[in-house]
């Protein structure tokens, strides 16, 4: 089995099945991670655990101490892996990394990407940091054709380059506060956000506000499948897109 919470990213649950694995959902009260919890479902039989900070879809997230706690319980054969798809949007200073803790945990794993906030979504290329065993057994098993160098060059460059990476957490900040305080205004609740989006509860079924903001040419993600069929999933955008975005769920509320 692995081991993951109620509301993680779906994909974990998925590929579980692909490759014959249970996944054992620990529930997250506040849809923040109860790490005790999950530590606390370990069995023989635990193959790997995997967490999100911060967290898709619900933007919370969990600090660095309470990942070194949780790490200090778990037996050391169990991977784990950390993923921080999210990580360049993080402003508060408590959240860290799970990269500051690889030296006294080998059995993290810990990945990124650059889909996110380095907007490279389309070439598809992200990143593992392990120990080198295990780096090395997940290289004699990846897919023989892998990131391509086009990819490579562009992720390397976007490397080299923090101040835009600087510029996008502290916009998307300034972006996530201004639609949260807006999306409030509608007496919709927002969950508290490090990402570049926000996961709002209507407080009802939330199929027929999406169904209105498509039609007027608003996509936001339904939550349904994570088993919150009251909640919708909105990115931010620029100025101009979150305007549109309220005007269009303004009409689908009225």
């Amino acid at each position: 089995n692995i081991i993951t919470a109620e509301h993680a990213f779906l994909v974990y649950k998925l590929m579980a099945k692909v490759f014959g694995a249970s996944t054992i959902e620990v529930p997250d009260p506040g849809y923040v991670h109860d790490l005790d919890a999950m530590a606390a479902a370990i069995t023989p039989d635990t193959k790997e655990v995997f967490i999100a900070n911060p967290n898709n879809p619900t933007g919370t997230t969990f600090s660095r101490d309470a990942l070194a706690s949780f790490l200090s319980k778990l037996p050391p054969h169990v991977p784990v892996v950390v993923d921080e798809a999210y990580h360049e949007y993080v402003t508060d200073p408590n959240v860290g990394s799970a990269l500051e803790l690889r030296a006294r945990f080998p059995n993290l794993i810990v990945t990124r990407t650059f889909s996110k906030a380095y907007g490279l979504a389309g070439l598809r290329a992200g990143y593992l940091v392990a120990a080198a065993d295990c780096v090395n057994v997940l290289n004699r098993v990846r897919e023989s054709f892998n990131v391509n160098a086009i990819a490579l060059t562009l992720a390397e460059a976007a490397l080299a380059d923090a101040a835009h990476v600087e510029r996008v957490r502290l916009d998307t900040a300034r972006q996530i506060a201004g639609l949260s305080a807006a999306l409030r205004a509608l007496g919709v609740f927002v969950h508290p956000s490090q990402t570049n989006f926000v996961l709002v509860d209507f407080g009802r079924d939330a199929a027929n506000i999406e169904e209105r903001l498509l039609a007027q040419g608003a996509v936001v993600r339904p939550m349904k499948g994570y088993g919150l069929p009251t909640c919708l999933r909105i990115n931010v955008g620029s100025d101009a897109d979150n305007a549109h975005l309220l005007a269009a769920l303004t009409a689908a509320l009225a």
